[in-house]
């Protein structure tokens, strides 16, 4: 009988190192990697930090892997994550629309109120979306 709970604290304790040592995020949500920045995911720290807190090493581990990978992040907080498939593209003749139309344009496509007098504005004009993510990448750090 003693043996027989040895074997399953064994087992228990070989299943949560693995399980650390793959990293959570990495396991939970491997569709993330790749994400450079953003908001940290809190359930991916407390389950890495609980890691740490039972086991150090592998839960430096899980912390290292998760930061290294991305998964630590929450999708789509990232300044940089910009993607093709996100971009909406609005036609409207520039000749026959104003600069206060335009803002306005804006308004009704996505809901933020612009000003082409706050700071850090640029109005550039693009041929394609392509020409957009290509400034994008300049303009973002």
């Amino acid at each position: 009988m003693l043996i027989k709970i040895g074997k399953t604290i064994c087992v228990l304790i070989c299943a949560v190192l693995i399980f650390q040592m793959a990293a959570c995020g990495v396991i939970l949500y491997p569709e993330r990697k790749g994400q450079v920045s953003g908001r940290i995911d809190v359930d991916v720290a407390l389950l890495d930090g609980i890691g740490l807190l039972f086991f150090l090493i592998p839960g430096i581990i899980a912390y290292a892997v998760d930061f290294s990978t991305g998964t630590i992040y929450l999708p789509g907080t990232s300044r940089s994550s910009l993607d093709i498939k996100d971009i909406k593209e609005v036609k409207f003749d520039p000749k026959n629309n104003s600069i206060a139309s335009i803002e306005e344009i804006i308004k009704n496509q996505t809901g933020y109120d612009v000003s082409q007098y706050q700071s850090r504005m640029q109005i550039v004009k693009l041929e394609s979306s392509e020409d957009m993510l290509a400034h994008f990448e300049q303009a973002l750090p």
